[in-house]
């Protein structure tokens, strides 16, 4: 079992907590992999040394009169399937809540585990279990991170304000899609660029803000979730498991706020990476790092605070269907999984098709949150989301301080706006997207639901 480890925010539960209404407690796991284990769903070097180590982490709200909610954020690539699902049970049973208010996500950095039971499943029998995640480590970080929101839950704090604030990240984010002069995609703008006239083309659509919201008992801060939409990696591939910038800049965060929890989310970075500023050299990575915790420290000191109560805390869900991409069928993933002849990588992607497209079979349905906090509110959406799914979801709401949390269930992959998938590039090909271009209208009617409040 892994060591549990226990940020110091709650120490104690008191009268005051009850009578203002909101409690919060705070938890975090260690969840780095042993060496030896599949990274980046076996797409990369497995583990070969811990450059820095991975946590899963997150909040625990206790609205008087509602049940708990629980919100995770895990140094992970990604969480799919019935892996998602599995995450969400036991933290829901440790917390004692129901599933429907539990959240994971993950930050997606490409040095770190994936996890996807359903895939394993099916491709275990074919002589390829293991391939993609290291299991029983997987089984074990659930259970340990269960247990630190189990003990956390015993020691929640008062809450008598939340702050909201935001702050211009400079040099981070870039569009990676460059566009034509045909309107097709010209260029990818990957993780590490170095072709000077790629680099050199313009940001593009990008969200530049980081945001912050704040949970504070009178006049001390207890916790702070922090949001910014970008691809996390400055370089990967060799083995070394990473946190990368991202990690670099919550770590930044914590010491600037002794005391006060620190979890950061992922918005909808799906087309957006930090190509334009960076080269994939590693000395550039703490660069980027001191970049995002510059902003994040901005947002912090912008932060205006507001009186919160139990009542003020609000969590709607919205299910919905999201449509596959029609060129994929069980029968042709489920043929291309048996045919030896192909390579175990096509094999793999065959096998995340069936697992994806047998859960829409079987009914499933994708869940969309929104927590609403006073003057602020977050989403909290699935998948590689591009950019324009959080501007647009600010938009309909520019009275509130509006995050987004993407990649919660890894499985559908990338998730493109309709025009993305007739401009070509990567996201949207086959075996990256598995929606078709019909999800935009789907998930802007869902999120436009949610935020009329």
């Amino acid at each position: 079992m892994q060591r549990i480890l226990l940020i110091a925010v709650a120490v104690f539960a008191t009268a005051s907590a009850h009578s203002q209404g909101l409690s919060i407690a705070a938890f975090r796991a260690d969840v780095t992999p042993p060496l030896g284990s599949p990274l980046c769903g076996g797409g990369v070097l497995p583990a070969q040394a811990i450059n820095d180590p991975l946590s899963a982490r997150g909040l625990i709200l206790l609205p008087e009169g509602q049940q708990p909610i629980v919100l995770c954020a895990v140094d992970w690539v990604g969480i799919a399937n019935s892996g998602h699902d599995a995450w969400r049970e036991a933290l829901a049973k440790a917390a004692g809540t129901d599933v429907s208010r539990v959240v994971v996500h993950t930050l997606h950095q490409h040095d770190a585990p994936f996890c996807d039971f359903a895939t394993e499943e099916l491709i275990d029998p074919q002589g390829l279990g293991g391939r993609t995640f290291n299991v029983p480590f997987a089984r074990e970080s659930i259970q340990c991170t269960a247990d630190a929101v189990a003990e956390a839950v015993k020691t929640p704090r008062a809450v008598t304000h939340v702050g909201v604030g935001q702050a211009e990240v400079q040099m981070v984010a870039s569009n990676r899609r460059v566009l034509g002069p045909d309107g097709k995609v010209a260029h990818v703008r990957w993780t590490a660029t170095k072709d000077p006239e790629v680099r050199a083309a313009p940001v593009g659509t990008v969200d530049p803000m980081a945001k912050a919201i704040s949970f504070w008992d009178g006049d001390t801060p207890v916790a702070v979730l922090t949001y910014y939409a970008t691809h996390p990696q400055s370089y990967y591939g060799q083995g070394m498991v990473s946190a990368d910038f991202v990690g670099m800049a919550r770590t930044q965060l914590e010491e600037a706020l002794p005391g006060v929890a620190c979890i950061h989310f992922n918005g909808a970075g799906g087309n957006v990476t930090s190509g334009k500023w960076n080269d994939g050299s590693p000395e550039n990575r703490p660069v980027l790092a001191g970049r995002l915790a510059d902003g994040m420290r901005r947002a912090w000191e912008f932060t205006h605070r507001y009186p919160i109560t139990g009542s003020s805390v609000e969590w709607v869900t919205k299910d919905v269907s999201l449509p596959p991409r029609a060129e994929i069928t069980l029968d042709s993933e489920r043929a291309r999984l048996a045919d030896t002849a192909l390579s175990d990588d096509e094999r793999l992607h065959a096998a995340r098709e069936v697992a994806w497209l047998q859960r829409l079979h079987e009914g499933h349905a994708t869940t969309l949150w929104l927590l609403k906090l006073g003057p602020a509110c977050v989403l909290h959406m699935p998948g590689e989301l591009f950019v324009e799914y959080q501007l647009m979801a600010q938009a309909f709401r520019p009275d509130l301080l509006v995050c987004m949390a993407a990649y919660g269930d890894y499985a559908p992959g990338y998730i493109g706006t309709s025009i993305s998938y007739q401009e070509g590039g990567y996201e949207t090909g086959l075996y990256v997207s598995r929606t078709a271009p019909e999800v935009e209208e789907v998930l802007v009617s869902a999120m436009r639901e949610l935020l009329r409040f």
